[in-house]
């Protein structure tokens, strides 16, 4: 099948009080051979931080990790000596190549911070760490496809360490874009808000979708939706 959907309800989901969390591919205690990733893209969360809460210090190695944040405002510190707020419409990219270590906080005291926490495998292994975050206005993404990662940096996105490239867009009802797919390249979906129909098939919040052998994806707006596309190798 060409379009395969991974519908929203059907994700992990752990509630740890001051993290409610879902995951579209297998992560930590939640397990699933047939969902562990797809092609590059391992890591899709789907995060609700409590206010005043978050991720202690930690580590990671060899891992592009990208934060979009929907709602609310996400606190960030490294060993890199980062510190950063990131904020909806910006995109932060952590290699954690060699070894990083960080903690993300929700920066607000009295709001929930809604975000999706991404992981991408790198082409190679023992990069130098680094950490760079970026914003992309409504406009440039309201019914069309902007790129904000990529492996060259192009149209000033984010630089990721793999031939990925990842694509926001804000669609009104009615709205829609196409996006090409190269033979030999894959396309997942992710919806962070809203609804849509990809290739006539029915999205809605938080659903997800793997498209291979298509010679195009086009997306067309129900209801106010705000997509990620990710073409990958």
């Amino acid at each position: 099948m060409a379009i395969k959907i991974r519908a929203a309800k059907e994700r992990g989901h752990a509630d740890h009080g001051w993290l409610d969390t879902w995951h579209t591919f297998s992560f930590a205690d939640y397990d699933d051979p047939q969902f562990m990733g797809f092609r590059v893209l391992r890591v899709i969360n789907e995060d609700v931080v409590a206010p005043g809460r978050g991720f202690p210090t930690h580590g990671h190695r060899d891992m592009e990790i990208i934060t979009y944040v929907l709602e609310g405002a996400l606190q960030h510190r490294d060993s890199l000596g980062t510190g950063s707020i990131i904020r909806p419409g910006e995109v932060q990219r952590m290699s954690a190549g060699t070894g990083v270590r960080h903690s993300e906080a929700n920066a607000s005291s009295t709001e929930p911070v809604r975000l999706l926490q991404i992981w991408i495998e790198p082409a190679r292994l023992g990069i130098e760490p680094g950490y760079e975050q970026k914003a992309f206005a409504d406009e440039d993404k309201r019914d069309r496809l902007r790129l904000v990662a990529s492996a060259d940096g192009a149209e000033g996105s984010v630089t990721l360490h793999q031939d990925a490239r990842i694509y926001a867009t804000l669609l009104g009802s009615g709205g829609s874009v196409v996006h090409p797919l190269a033979p030999g390249r894959h396309v997942w979906i992710q919806v962070a808000r809203g609804s849509l129909t990809v290739n006539g098939e029915h999205l809605g919040r938080s659903d997800g979708a793997a498209i291979s052998a298509e010679t195009a994806v086009t997306l067309v707006g129900e209801q106010d939706a705000e997509v990620l596309l990710f073409d990958l190798p």
